[in-house]
């Protein structure tokens, strides 16, 4: 009944939408730098070539039973679609691709969307993710915080052979790189005839450099941080290193919000952030015969919304991609730089070794099942049950 309420809900207004004010002051948006004054069309185009996904109703019951609409609950979820949609473009089209509406795209962009659509076959699909998040102990219809997607979309991702990606959800505030460059580089998920643990050191043994002067074999890697920075509010001795972070080219923005009100920010302007508003209730789509999906609900074509960073609830997940190794370890170099620079307090710690008091790392891998719906979730449980001791608990 609580549901119900909201099947004909249009949309929930958030902070504001409107025009940009005029500024000298840059636009940053995942990792590209955009002045007002000079190329605004540029800028709005980048935007609304990023995935939308919103609430939608009408869509087959999850789980056979459940709701057929994710308006009110489902929030969070579309944020980390988004984000690994961003993801998934940056991986087959490249982070400069862009989307005009009617123009003819790539196979490669239709094929991302179908993994998004909400149907239960459909690898991301909010079926998916809601009854993924059962083993998280989400109940189907609850809200998600953003380390419960992240656990989500990490699990996920193993029954996804096309895309190919290296999960990795950092812990206690804490990235390794050497487990890291362990999981992109494991047996089976590498093309190198080499896997011994010469991968963790660098060696060339077994590898092959391609034409930008990287390494061939790396599994792209989605790297999610989730994070804390604050009690109640957001400390503001994050703030400046916070922003960094959009500034950075493997930047795919940061999963938040407010208490129940997830938003998916994708860069800032001074003190406020620029995010996508899942809160907009939309109608199933589904894909034609053809493959090809009607995709002018997927793209916000709007001005985005704003919000001032000192508004955001404190628990956050940030986001980055890096397809080869070498924009992990220029990522690598850029924390050092720009974000572990302040000795005070540290939005996050990055550390060589896995640290000794840690359970072993031990690469996760597809489990050998041919089932879906509930045994699939129920096998991935027994997957990451040793992992799930050592979690960043949800807020």
């Amino acid at each position: 009944s609580v549901l119900s309420r909201y099947e004909n809900q249009i949309t929930i207004l958030s902070d504001y939408s409107e025009e940009f004010p005029e500024t000298d002051e840059p636009v940053w948006i995942l990792g590209r730098q955009h002045h007002l004054n000079t190329d605004k069309s540029k800028l709005l185009l980048d935007i609304s070539a990023r995935l939308w996904f919103t609430y939608r109703r009408k869509f087959a019951p999850i789980g056979g039973t459940g709701p057929s609409s994710d308006a009110g609950w489902g929030c969070m979820l579309r944020c980390g679609q988004m984000m690994l949609a961003q993801a998934l473009i940056c991986r087959h089209l490249g982070r400069d691709w862009q989307w005009e509406k009617h123009k003819k795209q790539p196979e490669e962009y239709h094929r991302i969307l179908r993994c998004f659509l909400d149907r239960k076959d459909c690898c991301y699909s909010i079926h998916q993710m809601a009854q993924m998040g059962v083993g998280e102990g989400k109940s189907i219809g609850e809200w998600f915080g953003p380390n419960t997607v992240a656990q989500v979309l990490k699990k996920l991702a193993l029954f996804d052979e096309w895309n190919s990606l290296a999960v990795y959800v950092s812990m206690d505030n804490t990235v390794v790189i050497e487990d890291i460059k362990k999981m992109c580089w494991s047996p089976g998920q590498s093309s190198s005839a080499a896997h011994s643990s010469a991968h963790l050191h660098r060696s060339a043994l077994g590898r092959t450099k391609n034409s930008a002067g990287c390494c061939a074999g790396w599994k792209p890697l989605l790297l999610i941080i989730p994070l804390r920075l604050g009690i109640n509010h957001i400390n503001p001795v994050y703030i400046d290193v916070f922003k960094e972070c959009f500034k950075m080219p493997q930047s795919l923005g940061v999963l938040g919000g407010k208490p129940n009100n997830a938003y998916y920010f994708i860069g800032f302007l001074g003190n406020e952030l620029i995010y996508l508003d899942p809160h907009t209730t939309q109608s199933f789509v589904d894909s034609e015969e053809n493959g090809i999906v009607d995709d002018q609900s997927f793209h916000c074509q709007q001005a985005p919304h704003r919000m001032k960073i000192m508004n955001l609830d404190p628990s956050v997940a940030l986001g980055f991609f890096c397809k080869e190794e070498c924009d992990f370890d220029n990522w690598c170099t850029l924390v050092q730089k720009e974000i572990l620079k302040q000795q005070s307090l540290r939005m996050f710690e990055l550390v060589q070794k896995h640290p000794p008091h840690w359970p072993p790392f031990i690469p996760p891998t597809k489990p050998e099942v041919t089932t879906t719906g509930a045994e699939l979730i129920e096998s991935t449980d027994k997957l990451f049950e040793m992992e799930e001791e050592f979690e960043i608990l949800s807020v």
